[in-house]
């Protein structure tokens, strides 16, 4: 099997990467292990939240401009230009964003604390600064034996931030019914007897029940809406009192939304999935990637003029270590590993910044991969594989996951 492209990696960049060369004209196949890390996603989008400071960032292009030359945003031509690509990419996926690269605002964590942020998902409660928020009552509620939101640290942190907060819960037979073992009160879980049973009236009057004219917002966990924004939409056009979603605990509706929404614009794009499978090898001719092989196609190599890797880092698989080294394993591409022995590639004190968050793949000022120390010019690498930068430190996962994709798209098409 012949494409113009083959993306390994299903994720965040992946899907960026194919669904841009799709509506380039490209013939583009898609090589996806299983979920990615989007399912942990809080529904919003990155792009710097953190400088090397560890000062909070306002205005994110700004900030990018003063990065290291290591970061993977200097391999990107143009920041701002991208970062528009990649919010109308995100809407023609029916993913309706807010937000823009002026200025960061921020998000409310499952906890309580507030990260600043580039995107975020419509309906998603946010400020636009951390020090004085809009509301001077909230009513927090919660359904009823649903833990992942953890409604205690979240109502501590708005009211160190001089919020009057009230915390309620409710439920309905149907929900109840999830409480047959821990494992089954879920967010998805709920999102799916929800959308069944359509409970959207009915939460909709329980929560109504629970609120009055005295608070200034509602707060709800962001359990609907697997498929399509609709019935969260429809929700807080039911309530009758102003009301936004928080993001909850693993797993994450929003994150859940919008991997679905991002693999079916990609396949009537006419895109290729290969999904449950891993790239195991590589077919080489000298320094050219000809094809790959897969776990599962039994030995079928699978051709294409270019390739791209985005795999992700340790988390996903995408870098491994043993007890002497750093290593890329599907293709043996060359691993920046800061010239660090293993002895120094964790600190001690878990909030230390971790040296090996910084560790990844190599790549040229054109994000080509490296092999045995040359350059290989149809491979390139994307996303959270490169290295360079900590996406916990600094707050720049999505944005470096999408606008690296986007910058190679581009150097393929052009």
């Amino acid at each position: 099997m012949k494409f113009d492209v083959i993306i390994i990696g299903g994720g965040l960049s992946g899907l960026t990467a194919s669904i841009a060369l799709a509506e380039a004209g490209k013939e583009v196949a898609l090589v996806s292990a299983g979920q990615n890390s989007l399912h942990f996603g809080s529904g919003s989008f990155d792009l710097l939240g953190f400088d090397e400071q560890g000062k909070a960032v306002s205005e994110p292009i700004a900030a990018i401009a003063q990065l290291s030359e290591k970061h993977p945003y200097k391999k990107v031509q143009d920041v701002e230009k991208l970062a528009q690509q990649a919010k109308q990419l995100l809407e023609k996926a029916k993913i309706a964003t807010f937000g823009d690269t002026t200025s960061n605002h921020w998000r409310i964590t499952p906890v309580g604390a507030l990260m600043p942020t580039w995107l975020s998902v419509e309906g998603m409660v946010t400020v636009q600064e951390p020090n004085q928020m809009p509301w001077r009552k909230v009513a927090l509620i919660n359904i009823q034996n649903y833990l992942d939101l953890p409604t205690k640290f979240l109502a501590a942190g708005l009211r160190e931030r001089g919020v009057e907060v009230d915390v309620k819960a409710f439920t309905l037979p149907e929900l109840q019914a999830l409480r047959q073992s821990p494992t089954e009160m879920r967010s998805t879980n709920i999102a799916k007897v929800i959308e069944q049973h359509n409970l959207i009236a009915s939460v909709a009057d329980e929560v109504n029940r629970l609120t009055s004219n005295d608070y200034d917002m509602v707060l709800l966990p962001a359990v609907l809406g697997i498929k399509s924004n609709a019935q969260a939409d429809q929700l807080l056009q039911l309530i009758k009192t102003p009301a936004n979603y928080v993001a909850t605990l693993p797993p994450s509706v929003s994150g859940v939304r919008i991997a679905t929404l991002l693999r079916k614009r990609f396949t009537e794009l006419g895109g290729t999935f290969f999904t449950g499978d891993q790239v195991v090898e590589g077919v080489w001719e000298g320094e050219t990637l000809k094809g790959v092989k897969t776990a599962k196609l039994d030995g079928t190599v699978l051709e294409a003029n270019h390739f791209i890797l985005a795999t992700g880092s340790f988390m996903s698989r995408g870098l491994a270590a043993d007890y002497t080294h750093v290593y890329e394993p599907a293709l043996g591409v060359d691993v920046d590993d800061l010239g660090l022995d293993r002895t120094n590639w964790a600190k001690i004190e878990v909030t230390d910044p971790q040296p090996y968050m910084e560790m990844g793949v190599k790549t040229d000022a054109n994000l080509h991969c490296e092999r045995a120390g040359k350059t290989i010019a149809n491979l390139y690498a994307v996303g959270s594989i490169l290295s360079g930068h900590n996406t916990i430190k600094r707050l720049d996962a999505a944005g470096v996951d999408m606008l690296t994709a986007l910058q190679v798209v581009h150097n393929i098409v052009k």
